[in-house]
């Protein structure tokens, strides 16, 4: 039996776990590429992505109360479907997430100081990685703290772009339209891969299982609460970004910053900056969390070096596997350029929650199986979404599945 980790984590905590990584600095950012594919579409795509969200949810809560282990969809594909497709799922994820780690330390070193950003970058991680080592309670306290402080910029993006000066003339709720001559579905589905992947972080608190209280009820209570909060927030963000900015909003380079300035506030735009360099720091919390989490689960089952699924006796916590993904994380940073090394990690994300829908299917009413057309509609709608993704984006993600397959046959070959 493998050294399990305490269960130290209430709702609130679960929650404010979960927030930290959905509302990260994607949300400064994601909306202007976002309307540059679905236009005036823009609040559809939105919808979309909180309706491939929520079914991606469903399914990962009520496996993750089934199975509250560490790993996430990577011991739920073991269990369910098979070996071979959860080292898949904890594959793309690890190395997809990997990167991602580094491109968000370096996302808070621009927002911080951009002369300095690669060395703000490591230091975050560093700072985090010990952080970490010290209980999954103190990571979850500082996340509360950054959340606070995050939503409190959104919330004054939003009440600013709503009440601030602005050119609209036809009704308080009036935007101006952005084109939509050109916007077809798959424009709208672009926006929606682009606007999903700031919900994905409902996944870290599936992944940290194993910690949290009561798990059965905790989690799925957490997911939903979490899903619905963020579901919140960014449906006002895209309201106000689309009234303060109209057609200006698809070519912003920093949509947020932008909202405050049209709308006559410019003494705002560093508090905004400041929030996206704190989202960006959350988010990294809750992806290193999320990572060394999943590498403790594919250790014990020795698709990873076993000496990484020790269990740390004194604070309960996966210290070698930490330590680890830290580590990983650094030499990424020093050594690789991050601009084309997370092409994949979209891709990757969505290959993963397919998994877990696929993996949903196959329980039963007695197991606490979802409403199959909800398990059906995730499953279709990440193939769906991943199909639409840039076409680098695709191939970048396929090599890196090609390589773990290359990877579990060598090893199996070998009889391990």
């Amino acid at each position: 039996m493998p050294e399990e980790l305490s269960r130290r984590l209430g709702t609130t905590d679960a929650v404010v776990v979960g927030l930290s990584a959905m509302i990260g600095a994607g949300v400064f950012a994601a909306f202007a590429p976002a309307a540059a594919a679905a236009g005036d579409w823009l609040p559809v795509a939105l919808v979309l992505a909180g309706v491939v969200a929520y079914c991606n949810a469903t399914s990962s809560a009520r496996l993750a109360a089934l199975y509250p282990e560490s790993g996430g969809t990577y011991v739920y594909g073991r269990r369910r479907l098979g070996p071979l497709w959860g080292y898949l799922a904890g594959w793309g994820f690890t190395v997809g997430k990997t990167a991602s780690c580094a491109a968000m330390a370096l996302t808070f070193g621009a927002y911080v100081a951009p002369a300095l950003a690669r060395p703000l970058a490591v230091g975050a991680v560093a700072a985090l990685t010990a952080v970490s080592l010290y209980g999954v309670q103190r990571s979850a306290g500082v996340a509360r703290v950054i959340v606070v402080f995050v939503l409190a910029v959104l919330a004054a993006v939003v009440v600013t772009g709503l009440l601030g000066d602005d050119t609209v003339t036809f009704g308080w709720f009036a935007y101006q339209p952005l084109p939509a001559s050109h916007v077809g579905v798959w424009g709208v589905l672009q926006a929606a891969g682009l606007l999903f992947f700031a919900f994905a972080g409902y996944a870290r608190i599936a992944t940290l299982g194993e910690e949290v209280r009561d798990p059965a009820r905790t989690i799925p209570r957490a997911v939903g609460i979490a899903l619905g909060i963020t579901f919140v927030v960014y449906a006002l963000v895209a309201v106000a970004a689309l009234r303060a900015l109209g057609p200006l909003l698809a070519r912003s380079q920093a949509p947020l910053a932008d909202v405050v300035r049209e709308a006559g506030a410019p003494w705002l735009v560093p508090v905004v900056g400041a929030g996206a360099a704190a989202a960006a720091l959350g988010a990294l919390m809750a992806l290193l969390l999320g990572v060394s989490r999943t590498v403790l689960a594919m250790a014990r089952e020795r698709d990873l070096p076993g000496a990484l699924a020790v269990v740390d006796p004194a604070r309960q916590v996966p210290r070698r596997a930490e330590l680890a993904v830290g580590v990983a994380v650094i030499v990424l940073l020093l050594v690789a350029d991050l601009r084309g090394a997370i092409g994949f990690s979209s891709f990757g994300v969505l290959v993963y929650y397919g998994i877990a829908n696929a993996c949903a299917l196959t329980l039963d009413r007695a197991e606490g199986a979802p409403p199959r057309p909800v398990a059906g509609l995730g499953l279709g709608l990440c193939v769906l979404l991943a199909a639409t993704l840039p076409p680098a984006s695709v191939l970048a993600g396929l090599a890196v599945f090609a390589a773990g397959l290359a990877v579990w046959l060598v090893r199996h070959r070998a009889g391990r």
